[in-house]
């Protein structure tokens, strides 16, 4: 596996039977390590106390008095909610077991860190085997809020946490925030496009804000159509869209059990269109109203980024009123920019034969 990603904490996990990850003592170690969790300077005895004996013995319950005790109303919180998703993936015995609980239940009670961080080391395994580039910067969009920009007739995503914190501090971290406040001119911070002459770079990065510093390419290929009814198709062979495609027939497989195959597809050209399902929130909204007819304005169609086919390699996992037929699959940027990708979505809202 790259040596990367470390602190999501994927190689403190272990396969079960089914291929679904356990977390070892160690794991539970990595996040009591996380910022929100260290001890800092102000931390009170009490908490100190708690800290230490959980790094000796992480699953080790805790009794509510002993978080009462903390002074710090804030370190109270994150202890709870730790402790609430130790709890959680523990008596679901994986942490594939513990998400499919969370999604399901329709009423997650974890921020939204705990559920990335969760899909992020997930994402680490099903890519064990994969040694491109383009596909691990890929799946960095299930976890990873992206700003999407146009440039030149290209559809750039960038992580959004990253390209704001470059902005504020011109990669300087707290120094470079008071430099630019203060008015001082700060060389700008590069951020590539991740390209054949770059890839080697991408994966020597590690944590830190270069690890999330590439820009990924999601411009779709172009088709010309020429004379006699003949189409050319002027492919780009480092397609984020069919690298992301990838990632995400390899995350149906792992947690539904079935096959399929997703393509990138410019348009949906299908008189008998029976099923479909957004990646995120503004295109679930989007192809809602493609569904049903409604003409979206020129606004709306820029949001949308791509659209994709999906289709089972056994018409026999699909529901028997749709089987054999495809998928459709939409991505699509908010009135911001901004691109929260749902991988969710995908395993609530598949016609499956049966529920897994």
């Amino acid at each position: 596996m790259r040596n990367f990603w470390t602190a999501c904490g994927h190689q403190h996990l272990t396969r079960n039977e089914r291929g679904w990850l356990v977390p070892s003592p160690d794991y539970w170690r990595l996040w009591l390590q996380r910022p929100e969790m260290a001890l800092v300077p102000e931390s009170c005895r009490e908490e100190e106390r708690l800290h230490k004996a959980l790094l000796e013995t992480p699953l080790m319950q805790v009794a509510p008095a002993k978080l009462q005790a903390f002074k710090d109303d804030d370190a109270r919180e994150n202890y709870e909610l730790f402790l609430r998703f130790r709890d959680d993936v523990e008596r679901a015995g994986s942490l594939e077991s513990a998400y499919m609980g969370w999604i399901q239940s329709g009423n997650i009670q974890l921020p939204p860190l705990f559920i990335d961080v969760v899909v992020q080391a997930i994402v680490s395994h099903l890519l064990t085997d994969a040694d491109d580039a383009w596909v691990w910067r890929a799946a960095e969009l299930l976890f990873r809020r992206q700003r999407i920009t146009l440039e030149g007739g290209r559809v750039l995503a960038g992580d959004s946490d990253t390209l704001d914190a470059l902005q504020a501090t011109g990669g300087l971290g707290e120094m470079g925030r008071l430099l630019i406040e203060g008015g001082a001119p700060l060389k700008a911070v590069d951020v590539k496009v991740l390209h054949p002459d770059n890839a080697e770079r991408y994966f020597a990065q590690r944590e830190g804000l270069g690890r999330y510093a590439f820009m990924l390419d999601l411009t779709h290929e172009l088709h010309n159509e020429l004379p006699h009814g003949l189409i050319l198709s002027m492919v780009n062979a480092r397609s984020g869209l069919k690298s992301l495609s990838i990632v995400l027939a390899r995350w149906v497989q792992h947690f539904l059990g079935v096959a399929v195959s997703i393509e990138p597809v410019q348009k949906v050209d299908d008189p008998a269109w029976r099923w479909h399902v957004g990646l995120d929130v503004t295109a679930t909204a989007l192809l809602n109203d493609l569904y049903q007819g409604i003409e979206l304005d020129a606004k709306r169609q820029q949001q949308l980024i791509s659209l994709f086919k999906l289709r089972f390699d056994n018409p026999q996992d699909m529901r028997a009123d749709v089987q054999g037929k495809p998928v459709y699959l939409g991505l699509a940027m908010n009135a911001q920019g901004l691109l929260k990708l749902k991988p969710q979505n995908l395993l609530l809202n598949l016609p499956l034969a049966s529920q897994v």
